[in-house]
């Protein structure tokens, strides 16, 4: 799928179908292209014959408040996004660190097993990622599947985005597979609190979470975690 910016179309990723809306604004947000102006508008784009050609080009628009973006020439894949384009000092300059209490440990453990039941598409092809948002009690809303991690949190915190929630303060979100640096990235942008994945961090992961005073926790199985920042 194209997304485009007020026109101009700055990436291409590899995603599963549904919520592309939500898939387009949360990128454009965690990607800090936005730079804090409002939505107007999100669609699908015609610019070819085909109707299958516009249901894989989306347009977010800001009304042309948003700075000119910089189109990112590769294409996203399902296992990586911005693999490499972004430093965590980049980051640190941009987003501030996150805030809010911290969420409790015994929660966050929970949280996979929470995720599970929300997982249908993964039930019926196994090939499949999710994310959900986890509240400070340890309830798990929204989720969202996707055959990249990372377009599954770009989902989530575009559907916050489009409803008026962000940031995502006090929240965690919690990830099928591994917590890369990308995904902690997208977290952080966010806003959440905390983020909590099945598999293991990278290292380049837990570095960006202790910059971002985000919780990290990896191999979170059956109700145990290791916990990575604190």
């Amino acid at each position: 799928m194209a997304i485009e910016l007020d026109g101009v179309r700055i990436a291409t990723t590899m995603r599963t179908p549904g919520h592309d809306f939500e898939l387009a604004a949360g990128f454009c947000h965690n990607e800090g292209l936005l730079d804090g102006h409002a939505i107007r508008e999100v669609k699908y784009c015609a610019n070819g014959s085909a109707a299958a050609t516009a249901f894989n080009i989306v347009t977010v628009s800001t009304g042309g408040h948003a700075p000119p973006a910089v189109p990112r020439l590769a294409t996203t894949t399902s296992s990586c996004g911005f693999c490499g384009t972004n430093e965590i000092d980049e980051l640190a300059a941009r987003l501030a660190p996150v805030v809010g209490e911290p969420i409790d440990w015994s929660v966050l453990a929970e949280a996979p097993d929470k995720l599970r039941p929300g997982q249908g598409l993964f039930d019926a092809t196994g090939a499949v990622h999710a994310a959900g948002i986890v509240d400070p009690t340890g309830g798990v809303g929204l989720i969202r599947e996707d055959v990249g991690r990372h377009n599954a949190v770009d989902k989530l915190v575009g559907r916050m985005l489009l409803d008026g929630q962000m940031p995502a303060t006090g929240n965690a979100v919690v990830v099928s597979g591994r917590a890369s640096f990308e995904l902690v990235h997208k977290a952080w942008a966010a806003g959440f609190r905390a983020l909590v994945a099945v598999s293991a961090p990278t290292a380049l992961a837990t570095a960006t979470a202790e910059r971002a005073g985000m919780q990290l926790a990896g191999f979170a199985r059956n109700g145990q975690l290791t916990i990575y920042v604190e």
